[in-house]
């Protein structure tokens, strides 16, 4: 006789392995269902939220009875506790990517946003620097210390590089843990603790003395012009940066009332830059208009189509350091607000 208050269990291992097609109950929700295949399956049916649910225990072959009841009973505490079995076993079958993974589709997400197209070398980083350490690992077991051990070997020999190459890491961390594959954020700021210390500060290249950059834009105005050391020249009259002056199109200048108008979306800040222009850029202008092939295209460009390389002005990268104390002493005005 069964105890008051409980429930007889129908079934014996023997009516397990006997049974038909059908639905057969054991008690409290547990059923054995039987396919017309012969597959058996365990289901645990109950009220969740007001909605009736069936879990799944397993196939009858892998589980037995007495295994069934105890998983049945488990999975009874767990819900009367608040907890989702459901939910619990789709996080845990979710497939987490690889941090190669992960860090190409961050990428893919991330770079259309990016406004310098120049940013292949993201991932180029990754692939000279990461992957061969970690790129196989799950990215939910990449932490501090996985981190340590790939900025050791670079972490001093090429410091600026290091301390992106960790920025970027962290980048994909939180992009991870965005999708999912990471249970909280991963904090990177032990890091550097256990690296030593960086010595290199960094700064600017040193500029040409101030007294020797007339001189210098003398010799350049009296060699034989090309694209590239106009650009060059117009660089340094206007204190621009070289992508400026390498996509400008004539529609950007006014040049009887030398201004050249630079929009938003080619400046760095993000906001349009006005810059006055001195006498010398003006004349470099109207020389170049009277040879252009465009009245809209590139000003610095052999077809008007195609912007000269950044290596053009960057092979002449030490005459360019004067770019801003020339233009102070031409027109002081030329650096307007920039940052």
């Amino acid at each position: 006789m069964p105890k008051m208050g409980t429930e007889p269990m129908a079934l014996t291992a023997l009516k397990v392995k006997n049974a038909k097609p059908g639905r057969h109950v054991d008690g409290r929700g547990l059923c054995l269902l039987v396919k017309d295949s012969g597959a058996r399956t365990w289901v645990l049916r109950m009220q969740k939220d007001g909605r009736r649910r069936d879990y799944g225990l397993g196939s009858a072959l892998d589980v037995s009875l007495a295994d069934a009841r105890d998983a049945a009973s488990a999975l009874r505490r767990q819900v009367r506790k608040g907890a989702d079995p459901v939910a619990e076993r789709r996080k845990a079958r979710k497939v987490v990517p690889s941090f190669e993974t992960a860090t190409r589709d961050c990428y893919e997400a991330l770079k259309d946003g990016w406004k310098n197209k120049r940013h292949a070398n993201w991932i180029s980083s990754f692939e000279n620097h990461v992957f061969p350490a970690i790129g196989a690992k799950p990215v939910n077991e990449v932490d501090s210390a996985c981190v340590v051990e790939v900025l050791s070997p670079i972490w001093l020999t090429i410091p600026d590089s290091a301390r992106r190459v960790l920025q970027r890491i962290g980048a994909v961390l939180d992009f991870a843990h965005i999708k999912g594959w990471l249970p909280g954020e991963v904090s990177l700021r032990s890091v550097r603790k256990g690296l030593p210390r960086q010595m290199d500060k960094g700064g600017h290249l040193e500029a040409m003395p101030y007294a020797d950059v007339p001189a210098l834009m003398q010799k350049l105005a009296a060699a034989s012009p090309t694209t590239g050391r106009d650009a060059l020249r117009f660089t340094i009259y206007n204190a621009v940066r070289s992508n400026e002056t390498r996509f400008a199109v004539w529609t950007e200048f006014d040049l009887d009332k030398a201004i050249w108008t630079i929009p938003g979306e080619r400046m760095k800040a993000g906001e349009t830059h006005v810059v006055p222009l001195s006498a010398s850029a003006v004349a470099l202008l109207r020389k170049r208009w009277s040879e252009r092939v465009s009245d809209t295209g590139l000003v610095f460009s052999n077809d008007g189509a195609k912007a000269i390389s950044d290596m053009t002005t960057t092979r002449q990268a030490v005459l360019c350091y004067a770019s801003c104390a020339y233009a102070v002493s031409l027109f002081p005005g030329a650096q307007g607000d920039r940052k």
